[in-house]
């Protein structure tokens, strides 16, 4: 358990307490909370708060992907609105805690969860309306392939939240060459860079990238994707702006298949 991981439920439910220990802190129609001593406070509720305004509030007809979907708050959310979700988790003790609460919110016919990591959905042919890469990017060892695979799977917008370095804001791009005898201008405060962990951060093993926020918009960009909003630290809406441009590495990469 990680400094940022509830140690359990603070309430008379053995159900939330066998399921425990929670990050989802959700309130579920009993008036019961998950976690509601969770060290960052009412999470992720607060994180919705500031998103919800962004997305449409009709979402019927829409395919959802909840990458990284912990015990499914966002998840529920979307479905709420009527989208078809898919939701996924590496961790199958996430996986139970959103399989049980789906059922106590009434919306387990629109989701669909599956025991994934971000690396496979390379292998699948679905896209997405709206698709959710949230607190997933900084846990990865190879963060700017996570966004490639997560750009060719989004149709529509994404959104993306994740851990930066304190930093400058990209309000512009970086110039189209630097020259050999120029390289100077990567050090400079606004060029996009990301930190690596090579131990711990947060008590946390996986934790191993941390990107300034010029350096999340401009992978995006790199991924074919559009800034859109960004409505609140840490936390960007993207659009589809152009197609995925590179389909031929990206196969190469996830060792897919390739034209002959």
């Amino acid at each position: 358990m990680t400094e940022l991981q509830s140690k359990g439920a603070a309430v008379d439910d053995p159900e939330i307490a066998e399921l425990a220990p929670w990050f989802h802190n959700l309130h579920l129609p009993s008036g019961a909370q998950t976690a509601p001593d969770h060290p960052l406070g009412d999470f992720p509720a607060f994180k919705w708060a500031a998103l919800a305004p962004v997305l449409p509030a009709d979402l019927r007809g829409c395919r959802a992907l909840d990458i990284g979907c912990n015990a499914g708050f966002y998840s529920f959310e979307l479905a709420r609105r009527g989208a078809d979700v898919v939701a996924i988790d590496h961790d199958e003790h996430y996986l139970r805690q959103a399989r049980w609460a789906a059922a106590r919110f009434g919306v387990e016919d629109r989701i669909d969860l599956r025991r994934m990591g971000v690396y496979d959905l390379a292998r699948l042919d679905e896209t997405f309306d709206v698709v959710l890469f949230m607190g997933v990017l900084y846990h990865l060892r190879h963060p700017l392939l996570a966004i490639d695979i997560v750009a060719e799977r989004t149709a529509g917008t994404l959104v993306l939240q994740t851990l930066t370095v304190p930093g400058p804001h990209a309000d512009g791009r970086p110039p189209e060459d630097v020259a050999f005898r120029e390289r100077r201008v990567l050090r400079e405060p606004w060029w996009p860079t990301m930190a690596f962990v090579e131990h711990r951060l947060a008590e946390d093993p996986t934790n191993w990238w941390v990107p300034t926020p010029a350096a999340v918009v401009a992978m995006a960009r790199n991924a074919g994707l559009d800034l859109v909003a960004e409505p609140d630290r840490e936390l960007w809406v993207f659009g589809r702006g152009r197609p995925f441009p590179h389909g031929a590495e990206l196969d190469a990469a996830t060792g897919r298949p390739q034209p002959d």
